[in-house]
């Protein structure tokens, strides 16, 4: 099966590993892989603060051009075993778009694709990362109210990335839409929120957008389950929205994250539905 990892993080990404781009590509080759996107989380806007402890959320601006030049030289290396894209996984960020749109604008031309994703969400004048730990995910419960508002919150930004203008190259693929289901298993919700998800994948399919089919979940233990998760999944394929599929890995053992949970469902995915660059 002719299968495309479109989510793969680098040495560059400062919450990794500093396992090399090449030990990727080899990896991914001795996956049966197709080929693999370098989607190094982008750098955040100059004067936003990163509400992480160590602020390691992203990259440097200016590592960029060493990134790109550094996946250009593999591209040459492997290109009769492995067709490899350079992107990014931009940050979607409330009260930020002009900032992103502007880094989009300097470096979209040298992009072959990139991701979209939601990690910031701005609860009343602070920022919190979702995704950075239970301890964190509390927070931002007790902040909001609850849980499900808390959800609510997430998707209500995920669909204003989806929506917002940022400029000729936007990312055309939604990263992992169910981030916020992350923890789960211990911060279960009490109400489906799959009516606005039908309204973030209704404006996905008017701009033809594809989306992230995220194996990382399926390794987190308070989650267990793909980004998004299967009913969406379902919803997405009888919509036809492209599917993609990505490892998220952050070191090479990573790459094939979720990919038998993914595979061998009867959700199963075919070479047709599969990552086509945009």
């Amino acid at each position: 099966m002719n299968i495309h990892d479109g989510h793969v993080h680098t040495p560059y990404c400062p919450h990794g590993t500093l396992d090399s781009l090449a030990a990727y590509c080899e990896k991914a080759i001795q996956l049966g892989r197709s080929g693999i996107t370098f989607t190094e989380h982008a750098p955040l806007p100059a004067n936003f603060n990163d509400p992480t402890p160590k602020q390691d959320s992203a990259m440097k601006h200016t590592e960029l051009t060493s990134y790109i030049d550094d996946i250009n030289v593999l591209k040459k290396e492997y290109s009769q075993q492995l067709t490899i894209f350079t992107g990014l996984e931009i940050d979607f960020i409330v009260g930020y778009e002009e900032e992103t749109e502007a880094l989009l604008a300097e470096f979209g031309p040298f992009l072959d694709d990139s991701i979209l994703s939601v990690h910031f969400l701005k609860i009343k004048d602070n920022y919190l990362c979702l995704d950075y730990s239970p301890e964190v995910f509390a927070e931002a419960v007790n902040r909001v109210g609850s849980v499900d508002r808390l959800h609510q919150l997430y998707y209500e930004t995920v669909l204003k990335s989806v929506t917002s203008h940022l400029g000729t190259y936007k990312p055309k693929r939604i990263g992992h839409m169910t981030l916020v289901q992350k923890f789960s298993k211990r911060f279960p919700t009490e109400m489906s929120h799959l009516q606005i998800i039908k309204s973030i994948l209704n404006e996905m399919k008017t701009r033809g957008y594809s989306l992230d089919y995220n194996g990382a979940g399926v390794i987190k233990p308070l989650c267990k389950e793909p980004y998004p998760f299967y009913e969406v999944i379902e919803l997405a394929q009888n919509m036809n929205i492209p599917l993609v599929y990505g490892s998220d890995a952050h070191q090479v053992k990573e790459l094939s994250n979720g990919f038998e949970q993914i595979l061998y469902t009867n959700l199963l995915l075919t070479s047709d539905n599969l990552y086509r660059k945009q």
